[in-house]
């Protein structure tokens, strides 16, 4: 299901994770060369993608959201 980036957080590991408009949360990586996610490095890169929509697996599986839906 696609759900809209609604904000970033780390996790335990430091790693950036998505807020999803549906409340569970994606990580994005930037993990070369396996993956190319440069812009989770700064602020403004993470904030370009505020409102970007990507595919929910957790939502296509009917999974409890992990964050509050705003």
């Amino acid at each position: 299901m696609k759900q809209a980036i609604v904000g970033f957080e780390r996790d335990e590991e430091g790693h950036w994770v998505a807020r999803l408009a549906c409340g569970h949360g994606q990580h994005m990586r930037h993990d070369p060369p396996w993956q190319q996610r440069p812009w989770t490095e700064t602020e403004a890169g993470r904030a370009s993608k505020i409102g970007v929509v990507v595919e929910c697996l957790k939502c296509d599986r009917g999974e409890v959201p992990t964050f509050p839906v705003e």
